[in-house]
């Protein structure tokens, strides 16, 4: 025999001639039916940008230079994280460093009731009043129910306690619970730039263009001297040197003899 704790919040009213609409806690069980609505407010949301420029990367750890000038080392960067750049995903592997990263955190916050109602119908088998009743449910087990104290019952338009109640009522039994709850989400969007190209030459300084040297033009070897005198244009220097010579040897005789 199982046994149940009765959490009655409101006075039941009678539907017909013994049956008798009672609130209360059950175990689930398969003769329990449970029905529940969701209720949604007004969802409020909260926005965080946060930007920076990629400084390092190794493998999966990623150092990032935030905006105010905060260096950031995020480990571990899962492989199926991606950053929009260009229209493409790429992953911790394709970032460089000098990239600009941004990523956008839009976390909702939604209030919502939730209604749950669990009904269970049996017959009265036994009551030990003030606090105690047993159903004989529909697939003919039984099951015990506390009642809380002071807890009232309507009979045929009578007010009662537990002590009205009697073997054989036929009674439909019914919790109802409302629990408020807060459902937070997080939507995270992560984008990216390439680094900026470097800055163009100013347009009044000229640019510098390297050109290969032409090759070195091979000259040939000058032509050796000949060894023969060139010819002189006259022969009347040689003759006037050799007249000169015998004049001198002349001379020379001349002088030998008068010695």
């Amino acid at each position: 025999m199982k046994s149940d704790r009765l959490k009655l919040g409101v006075v039941p009213t009678l539907v017909a001639a013994g049956i008798v609409l009672l609130a209360f806690t059950l175990t689930m069980n398969a003769q329990v039916k449970t029905q529940t609505h969701v209720a949604h407010e007004n969802a409020t949301q909260v926005v965080k940008v946060d930007r920076g420029e990629v400084v390092v990367v190794e493998g999966n750890d990623l150092i990032v230079k935030m905006e105010d000038g905060e260096l950031r080392h995020f480990p571990n960067v899962p492989d199926n994280v991606t950053v929009k750049v260009d229209g493409e995903d790429l992953t911790i592997h394709d970032l460089k460093p000098g990239m600009k990263l941004e990523r956008v955190t839009v976390t909702s916050t939604t209030p919502r009731m939730v209604t749950t109602v669990q009904s269970v119908t049996g017959k009265v088998f036994h009551i030990s009043p003030p606090n105690t009743v047993i159903l004989t449910l529909e697939d003919g087990t039984n099951q015990s129910f506390k009642i809380p104290k002071g807890q009232k019952f309507t009979v045929n338009g009578q007010q009662t306690d537990a002590w009205g109640l009697k073997k054989g009522m036929k009674v439909s039994a019914t919790k109802i619970v409302e629990t408020p709850e807060t459902v937070v989400s997080q939507e995270v969007s992560r984008t990216g730039s390439l680094p900026p190209p470097p800055p163009a030459p100013p347009a009044d300084v000229p640019l510098l263009i390297a050109q290969e040297a032409p090759a070195p033009v091979e000259t040939a070897a000058a032509e050796p001297a000949p060894e023969q005198l060139p010819k002189t244009g006259s022969l009347l220097p040689l003759i006037g040197l050799l007249g000169l010579l015998s004049s001198g040897a002349s001379f020379g005789i001349r002088m030998f003899r008068r010695s």
